[in-house]
This record gives C-alpha cells, sequence and structure tokens, in this order.
C-alpha cells in the first residue's frame, strides 16, 4: 500500500483485530501510543503536526462508542472537541479521515433496513454524540468515510458480548428481546471492511461519504444470545441452556436502544465490492480469544 496508515486505539479490540487482519497482508499501520490522559486536542496536533499521514482511522474512543454499558456525559463532550480538532489537523494536513459511527443515530422506529439517506433521530446521549461527531467530519474534513455498524461484538470482558456472558455464569433468570433486530457484526469482520476500504482509496479513488455495514443474517438480541450461549458451553459446559423471551419495550434499555437497528449495506457493496459475511461463523473465534484471554 503506498498510503501512509495511522491507527489511533490501536490497543483497543477492533483495533487489534485491524493490526492483526494488516500484518497477515503486509500492510503496515502506524498505531501510536496515546497519552496518559488519552487524545485530546493538544496530543492530536502535536502528533500530527510531526507525523502527517496519509490517512488516519479514528479508533481512539472505540470502547465508549461500541461496548460500554455507560458512558459519562462529559467524556462525550471531550471527544466531541477532540473530533472537531481532528477533523480541522485533517483537512489543514490534507490526511483522509476514516471515522467509525453507529446504528445508534437512527430511532428504531421502522423495521425495515436503514439506509445511508434515512432521517436520523438518535435516542441516547451516545446516538446524540455519534451524530454530532459526523456532522462535524462531515463539515470540516471533506475527504472522509463515515463507518456506521450494526451491533459490534469483541472479546472484550465488559462489551457487549462480554457483559451477556458474564449474566450468563451469574446464575439469575437470563432476558433478552425476542423483537429487537440488528446486524452482529464481529471486530474482525469490520476489520476487514476498514481494511477493504483503504485499499480503494489507495487507488486514488475519490469515494467520500456515508457507509453501513453490518454481518449477513439480520437477528434478533435474543436468538444472538442463544448462539452465543451454544457456542460458550464448549468452554464453560454448566452454563445455563436458554434466555427467556421479554418483550423490546420492558427491557430496562428500551428508552436507548433502537428496536429496530438493521442496517441496508447497498451502497457500500455497490461503491467497494464489500459483500457481508455471515457473523455465525465468526463466533468461534471470537468466543474462543474471550475464554483464552479471560
Amino acid at each position: 500500500m503506498r498510503m501512509r496508515l495511522m491507527l489511533l486505539g490501536g490497543g483497543n479490540a477492533l483495533g487489534q483485530a485491524l493490526l492483526r487482519l494488516g500484518a497477515e497482508e503486509n500492510i503496515e499501520l502506524q498505531a501510536p501510543v496515546p497519552p496518559a490522559q488519552g487524545w485530546d486536542p493538544g496530543s492530536l496536533t502535536c502528533l500530527l503536526d510531526e507525523q502527517r499521514p496519509d490517512v488516519l482511522i479514528n479508533l481512539a474512543y472505540y470502547h465508549d462508542w461500541f461496548q460500554s454499558e455507560q458512558v459519562e456525559v462529559e467524556r462525550l463532550f471531550v471527544q466531541e472537541r477532540a473530533i472537531e480538532r481532528l477533523a480541522e489537523l485533517c483537512l489543514h494536513h490534507e490526511i483522509i479521515l476514516l471515522q467509525p459511527s453507529s446504528y445508534k443515530v437512527f430511532d428504531g422506529a421502522r423495521a425495515t433496513a436503514y439506509s445511508e439517506k434515512d432521517d436520523v433521530r438518535p435516542l441516547s446521549l451516545r446516538g446524540q454524540a455519534l451524530w454530532r461527531f459526523e456532522q462535524l467530519v462531515r463539515a470540516v474534513c471533506p475527504r472522509h468515510i463515515l463507518l456506521r455498524f450494526g451491533w459490534l461484538l469483541d472479546e472484550s470482558p465488559e462489551g457487549r458480548l462480554g457483559r451477556v456472558l458474564k449474566w450468563a455464569e451469574s446464575g439469575e433468570e437470563l432476558f433478552l428481546a425476542d423483537d429487537r433486530r440488528g446486524n452482529p457484526t464481529p471486530v474482525d469482520d469490520a476489520a476487514r471492511v476498514i481494511l477493504s476500504v483503504l485499499k480503494q482509496l489507495d487507488c486514488n479513488a475519490p469515494l467520500w461519504g456515508t457507509y453501513h455495514y453490518g454481518g449477513i443474517e439480520a437477528t434478533t438480541s435474543l436468538a444472538l444470545g442463544q448462539a452465543t450461549l451454544a457456542e460458550a458451553r464448549r468452554y464453560r459446559p454448566e452454563l445455563p441452556q436458554d434466555f427467556t423471551p421479554q418483550p423490546h419495550a420492558e427491557r430496562p434499555d428500551a428508552p436507548e436502544e433502537p428496536q429496530h437497528a438493521v442496517l441496508a449495506c447497498k451502497k457500500i457493496l455497490n461503491t467497494f465490492g464489500i459483500k457481508p459475511r455471515a457473523w455465525r461463523a465468526a463466533l468461534p473465534a471470537l468466543l474462543d480469544r474471550y475464554y483464552r484471554h479471560g
């Protein structure tokens, strides 16, 4: 690859997946170590004034945006200032900015899949923050890629998958919504998509804009939990046999979590030729890392 790639967030699960895949394909990604307080406008300015890569992949706040159960509002405001500065620096230094986003920018009121053209109405503070980040990037940095992902799954103990597994191990009765739908998207698959986009940008293809990606076979949170438990019993045979179905409206997170979160992925297929992959096929590797590292 001719372009020089810089990755913010190389230590988190998606960053690690991207670095693994890059190494397999002999693609170098520079992943600077963040300062102790995390990336902020000042440290980002120093970094990019000195390094000046061709492309910046911003996964610096991945856990807060995609895996953490709750995020403090103050953290989101700090991140917003950092994103604004990052976009300004990318414009100034002519750096392409690849920024992740989420299905959480939609309210989940419609049962059909959301396309990039659909109206945005985030329910949660996190979804509202992600929408503001998107708007900042669009307004400030014309050469950008915004990738909205479905239900991102990783091996982190405090992530979406880890919370389900800890809950199962607690011995409590297990409830999951049987009428909440989305696209499970393992981080290895998300990393493949990011790298595929970068390869085409390396060919000087000006394909800027917003794209959706989620794993193939949209499903319910109940079915995802059942598939996860079935795979997890290879490591923990004593895990309970099943979850109890519960309506979305009765779940504690219903006011903040979109009930219908399926993303339409036609644009990324037609533009980059990226085909969605089955999320079930990636569960064994994901669970293996979870229990091996746990």
